[in-house]
C-alpha cells in the first residue's frame, strides 16, 4: 500500500538470498523493482529463478553488484539474458584505487561502454580472459579438507 504513494520507485532484495523470501517479497508487492545479487544468490541459476519470478509478476530486475569485479560481468550477461532487465545497471562508485586487487585482472576489457550503454563481448564464456601476470601474483589458500 504504502507504494502507492510514492513518486519513485523502490528497490529491494540485494542482501536475500533465499528463494522463499523473494517470492513473498515478488507476491506482496514489497518492492516495484527486484534486485537480487549474483553473489550472493549463489550463482546465475538461482539468480534467474527470482528473475523468472519477477518476470512473471510484471517487475524489473535490476541487480546488484557492487564491485568492479567479476560479479559486474556476471551481472551484465544476466541482464542480457532476462527479458524483464530494468534500465539501469550499478557500477561501483569508487575508484580503481578502493579495489587495488583487482587492477589488471583481465588482458583486455571485457566491456565497453557507449552512448551510456555497456556492451559486453559475445566471445565464448564470460567473454574474459584472466592475465596470467595477475594470476601469478595472486595469493591464495589451499585447503586439506576432503571434498
Amino acid at each position: 500500500e504504502a507504494l502507492a504513494d510514492l513518486p519513485i520507485d523502490v528497490s529491494g532484495g540485494e542482501q536475500d538470498c533465499q528463494i522463499p523470501i523473494w517470492r513473498r517479497m515478488i507476491d506482496m508487492r514489497a518492492v516495484d523493482i527486484v534486485q537480487p545479487d549474483v553473489m550472493y544468490m549463489g550463482g546465475i541459476g538461482r539468480t534467474l529463478a527470482v528473475a523468472r519470478m519477477a518476470e512473471a509478476a510484471g517487475l524489473p530486475v535490476t541487480p546488484h553488484c557492487a564491485n568492479l569485479s567479476m560479479v559486474t560481468l556476471f551481472t551484465m550477461h544476466l541482464l542480457r539474458a532476462i527479458p524483464n532487465a530494468g534500465k539501469y545497471l550499478e557500477f561501483s562508485i569508487e575508484g580503481a584505487d578502493y579495489y587495488p586487487w583487482q587492477q589488471g585482472l583481465f588482458v583486455q576489457d571485457p566491456y565497453t561502454i557507449t552512448d551510456g550503454q555497456a556492451v559486453v563481448t559475445d566471445a565464448p564464456g564470460w567473454g574474459v580472459e584472466i592475465s596470467p601476470d595477475w594470476l601469478a601474483r595472486a595469493t591464495y589458500q589451499k585447503s586439506d579438507l576432503a571434498v
